[in-house]
């Protein structure tokens, strides 16, 4: 079922008309495309609010009530006050049924909780998209793309051209673009936690192969040596070989060469 939206016809232009339609509860707007020329436009500000908090809104081919004649539009452009929760421009296109149109429509993920990289892994899954450009006919255009993770493991991902798309819709990308729509991995948290239990891990077992078995006998060598004073006895023993030394060389042998000498005269 088309979504309905109701307007008027504005006659004033310019800011200040526009910021005098605001405060009346309006909201100014602008209508163009097609073989029609723009038309300016004003809508009740608060219904417009709440269909625009549906998300159908976005991505469907609307009924635009314009003074009575009905058009088929697009939504295309919506300005919301910087902190208000107010609507500020509103600009919508007419499209034709036998011309495709290029719009943006939304991603909705299923099954994750039945991938390999969740239920198996531990993984995080990551929406690196929300929503997607196409291009098909005003028949054509879908509320939104299913995006299936079941088949998601750790270190993988889905790229737009990996989709399957509805009937009488394609991508609109240029070149040899392939963006990724999700992927999945191990949370940094997780990985640093691991890398600490396997530093703790691995430290634990060098203290253990360092620390010698309860009741094992040490080795010589791992036994500290004390370095030991000489005996006293052993100065005393070479000065007393010194003294012997002295006495050999005042023997009586040289007296006997006296006696020798004194048989030859």
């Amino acid at each position: 079922m088309a979504i309905e939206v109701v307007a008027q016809t504005r006659k004033l232009q310019g800011t200040g008309a526009s910021r005098r339609l605001r405060h009346s509860g309006k909201v100014p707007g602008v209508l163009y495309g097609g073989k029609k020329p723009a038309v300016t436009i004003e809508l009740d500000h608060n219904p417009l609010y709440h269909q625009l908090r549906n998300e159908k809104f976005h991505a469907s081919i609307l009924t635009l009530a314009l003074d009575g004649a009905k058009e088929q539009v697009l939504l295309r452009v919506v300005n919301m006050h910087p902190f208000k929760m107010e609507v500020q421009h509103i600009d919508f296109q007419r499209v034709s049924a036998d011309e495709k149109i290029h719009v943006k429509v939304p991603l909705h993920f299923i099954n994750a909780e039945e991938s390999q990289a969740i239920k198996d892994q531990g993984g995080l899954i990551t929406h690196v998209l929300n929503e997607m450009d196409i291009r098909c006919l005003p028949s054509d255009l879908p509320e939104f793309i299913q995006i299936d993770l079941s088949q998601l493991a750790v270190g993988h991902s889905i790229h737009v051209r990996d989709l399957v798309l509805p009937k009488g819709v394609e991508l609109a990308l240029r070149g040899n673009e392939n963006p990724t729509v999700a992927s999945a991995q191990i949370p940094k948290a997780a990985i640093a936690e691991e890398e600490e239990a396997a530093a703790a891990a691995a430290a634990a077992g060098v203290e253990g192969a360092l620390a010698p078995a309860a009741g094992a006998v040490p080795a010589a060598a791992d036994v500290p040596s004390i370095k030991q004073k000489a005996p006293e006895a052993a100065p005393a023993a070479e000065e007393k070989g010194g003294k012997g030394g002295k006495s050999e060389k005042g023997d009586k042998g040289e007296k006997g060469d006296k006696g020798d000498k004194g048989d030859k005269k």
